[in-house]
């Protein structure tokens, strides 16, 4: 099969394509022949050598994919309902970036109708994540107002639709006025470029000195201690990413008084079963509103696979709103 690997450590050139054996199906798994591949934050840390691929994980890079089932696990299929060529997307810890990639049955989902296999590429990692750490850890309910850092990325772009769709106010920041517009547009009720504005006092402002429930952050540094200004009572804080640094300084007074919560996580070591468990939730809850148009995939731009560096470069960029995908076919 042909894959995209990591000839070595270092910058997007380093992702070259390459032949591979054939990926096969084991116990519990399903074959899916790849259509599209969605590109990924995590894709770019590994590539660089800054997020080590779980133990008994692929080496080529990706995390989610959309296709076609070739074979697998024919009692596993049959307990999930799936069977041989079904439409389905699919989270991995790894090999996405492949012609063929198997995948657990329990982390694939039937494409909603409508969707084609480059929309359905780009939906796993952000709606796994963001279902998980926005409503599982963050426990996010209608009424509520969420703050979103990083509202224009592929993350930011599901958190803004999936928590307008169930009934929580979005603030979502973005690094200028046309992301802020794409986040807008995507539902945000407020955006905030942080290049210009003062989040903490937006928030404020906004809510008129309340704060917000629930925080998504991806930058943890030194925004950990302005977030927590602006959280309100009872407020939970999620970090999913480190970009701004892995140490913060706060106000532990301040956690106690307000009887705030600072919580985290990593999806991709996770098992099999907690995994199973979020897709069980998503297909439950939010893939009918992806079929009723309440919510959207986002996608910036598409590459053929061979393009893999040129679709890296982007990322490292910055400049995209929403998802970048590779196509196989």
């Amino acid at each position: 099969m042909k894959a995209i690997e990591i000839t070595a450590y270092g910058k997007p050139e380093v992702l070259r394509p390459a032949q591979r054996p054939d990926a096969v199906a084991g116990a519990g798994e399903v074959l899916i022949r790849v259509a599209a591949s969605g590109v990924n934050r995590p894709d770019v840390l590994q590539r660089m050598g800054n997020y080590p691929v779980p133990p008994g994980a692929s080496d080529i890079p990706g995390l989610e994919v959309a296709g076609d089932i070739v074979s697998g696990d024919e009692q596993a299929m049959a307990q999930a309902g799936l069977k041989v060529g079904d439409r389905v997307c699919a989270l991995v810890a790894g090999g996405g970036y492949a012609e063929l990639c198997s995948a657990p049955v329990g982390q694939c989902l039937p494409v909603p109708d409508g969707l084609s296999d480059i929309e359905a590429a780009s939906l796993p990692e952000t709606f796994f994540t963001v279902w998980s750490n926005v409503f599982d850890r963050g426990r996010l309910q209608a009424g509520e107002t969420l703050l979103i850092q990083g509202g224009s990325s592929g993350i930011g772009v599901t958190a803004i639709q999936m928590a307008r769709a169930l009934g929580a106010k979005v603030i979502a920041t973005a690094g200028s006025d046309e992301k802020c517009q794409a986040c807008r547009e995507l539902g945000a009720d407020l955006a905030i470029n942080y290049k210009t504005h003062d989040f903490v006092a937006e928030v404020k402002t906004f809510t008129d000195g309340r704060g917000v429930d629930v925080i998504l952050d991806m930058v943890a540094g030194s925004y950990v201690a302005r977030e927590l200004e602006c959280l309100a009572e009872e407020g939970r804080l999620v970090l999913i990413a480190v970009q701004g640094g892995v140490k913060s300084e706060i106000n532990a007074g301040y956690v106690l008084r307000r009887r705030l919560t600072i919580t985290g996580s990593t999806l991709r070591p996770r098992p099999i079963a907690f995994k199973s468990a979020i897709a069980a939730s998503l297909k439950t809850t939010v893939w009918p509103l992806i079929a009723a148009g309440k919510i959207r995939p986002v996608i910036h731009s598409t590459f053929p696979a061979a393009e893999a560096a040129q679709a890296h470069a982007l990322m490292e960029s910055n400049q995209h709103v929403g998802k970048i995908v590779l196509t196989w076919q």
